[in-house]
């Protein structure tokens, strides 16, 4: 593993990062240990490879693919590895029928028009037998940070969304219609971290990055890092202060989080 000093941006950005780091810690259970196994990671957009990163060190053979171009750079040269492009409209997964023993999507379907044909190509290129594991934000808009974001202009469009996501029902149903069947279920991120994530991205894209187009929602380059440094810097100092506030989260376990996972799997050809 890199040390501090001479690990790459993305990994520096990890360690001080509050959803992306529950994300990985809820999707492990889901995961498991890699052995042998043939993966592959789906994403589109707020990404810059370091959760693949983390991912790719549970083992297996894994491969990714990414729906925006724009940090696909950075992310192969973080992974040493191709990561492949995939058309929106399509959704055409550049892979032989029943090629994965699991694949692994992250905040994927809520950016589709059509997102049963990803499904369905999930279908294909599993294994029978093999697993797919869905993460997307929680679709329920009566939650009081899905609100603040219409409050605060921070609407699907500034995500890249067509939708806000998925509840967990309507998820499973999703893939249960492309042959999917349904196995376990999570969620992750509840009140505390969302606000925390919905001001740090309201600052990053209504102030640091106000008037320019596609900015995301946090930066994905090393280019947009580097043109908000000294902001980051703040952050990064005040980052101690933010994770103990997350940790109120702990206090909700009675509550779902703004984020789901559905697992699934292929029980027929």
């Amino acid at each position: 593993m890199p040390t501090p000093k001479s690990e790459p941006w993305q990994l520096r950005m990890y360690r001080r990062s509050l959803k992306k780091k529950l994300k990985v810690q809820a999707l492990r259970p889901f995961v498991g240990a890699g052995g042998q196994r043939r993966c592959l990671l789906v994403t589109c957009g707020d990404n810059n490879g370091a959760i693949n990163y983390h991912l790719r060190a549970l083992g297996g053979d894994w491969s990714w693919a990414e729906f925006e171009d724009g940090s696909r750079a950075g992310m192969e040269g973080l992974l040493g590895a191709p990561v492949l492009l995939l058309d929106r409209e399509e959704c055409r997964l550049p892979f032989p029928d029943g090629h994965f023993d699991l694949l692994v999507s992250i905040d994927v379907h809520e950016h589709l028009r059509r997102p049963e044909l990803l499904a369905a190509e999930f279908h294909r290129v599993l294994r029978p037998g093999g697993r797919a594991v869905v993460t997307t934000p929680n679709g329920d808009e009566r939650k009081p940070v899905v609100r603040l974001k219409r409050w605060s202009g921070m609407s699907n469009l500034e995500y890249g969304q067509v939708r806000t996501g998925y509840t967990v029902p309507h998820l499973q149903e999703l893939l249960a219609g492309a042959g999917l069947r349904p196995l376990r279920c999570g969620s992750y991120a509840k009140f505390f971290t969302e606000f925390l994530e919905l001001v740090i991205n309201w600052a990053y894209v209504k102030v640091l990055q106000r008037g320019r187009p596609n900015a995301g929602i946090t930066p994905s380059t090393r280019e947009k890092l580097d043109s908000v440094k000294r902001s980051y810097r703040l952050y990064a100092l005040l980052y101690p202060f933010f994770w103990v506030f997350s940790q109120l989260d702990r206090l909700l376990f009675f509550s779902s989080g703004y984020a789901v996972i559905v697992e699934a799997q292929k029980t027929s050809k």
